[in-house]
């Protein structure tokens, strides 16, 4: 099954970091926004399996927020709500608003993340992606690690493998540049920034006008195949 995309809105620094943490270890890739308008712009970039949507936010709440996104046509995305609230109406509100679970602070991160996997697996399989991707005159085989071009094999660095494996599991959708910093020494991005560079001389044609590894301007990178 291809990597699950998670939203987890919380406007607590702390709480958003270490549930982005956690659910990255548990395998998920995850992407963090502190309030509802900013979850509604990666919305509008992003494809996500599930948000996990605090209700206690500046601005607009998680409630609003939720009976927003199921007025809008097309939109399936499951929610799990967090609240420190936790009176059966405000369950109850949650629920009938189209809220896929309700889950109240304080809480078991285990717990949480078994709430997850219970919705996904109601939500059905993920349609895994293809593990070679053609790039034009290269091909890259993301189980091997190797990027052919004209049939002659590229030297990769470890990191440069890793990146291309974590674009390639989010083909044709951006990724946040520090989320593919997550986990490796420069937690900046700027590594990030130099490996794209050096990746797009093996792959592009025209490396300062790349087609396949593309910049979306604002968020990361994308990788985006024949």
């Amino acid at each position: 099954m291809s990597e699950r995309h998670l939203l987890v809105v919380d406007d607590d620094d702390r709480i958003r970091e270490l549930l982005a943490e956690y659910l990255a270890r548990a395998g998920f890739r995850v992407t963090t926004a502190p309030d509802a308008a900013r979850a509604a712009r990666l919305m509008e970039g992003f494809d996500f399996d599930l948000m996990v949507l605090d209700v206690m936010m500046p601005g607009e709440d998680g409630f609003s927020f939720t009976k927003r996104l199921r007025a809008r046509s097309g939109d399936h995305t499951p929610v799990l709500i967090l609240t420190a609230r936790g009176h059966s109406d405000d369950r109850i509100e949650g629920l009938s608003l189209g809220a896929d679970d309700y889950l109240a602070k304080p809480f078991e991160p285990q717990e949480l993340l078994l709430r997850i996997e219970a919705i996904l697996r109601r939500a059905g399989p993920r349609e895994a992606p293809p593990t070679v991707l053609s790039l034009g005159a290269c091909e890259f085989d993301s189980e091997r690690g190797e990027l052919i071009r004209d049939g002659d094999l590229i030297r990769l660095t470890e990191a440069e493998v890793e990146l291309l494996r974590r674009l390639a599991k989010a083909a044709n959708t951006p990724v946040d540049r520090l989320e593919l910093a997550r986990g490796t020494s420069d937690a900046t991005g700027r590594a990030v920034d130099v490996q794209v560079t050096r990746l797009r001389r093996k792959i592009e044609d025209d490396p300062k006008n790349p087609r396949y590894l593309q910049t979306v301007r604002g968020v990361g990178y994308r990788l985006a195949p024949d």
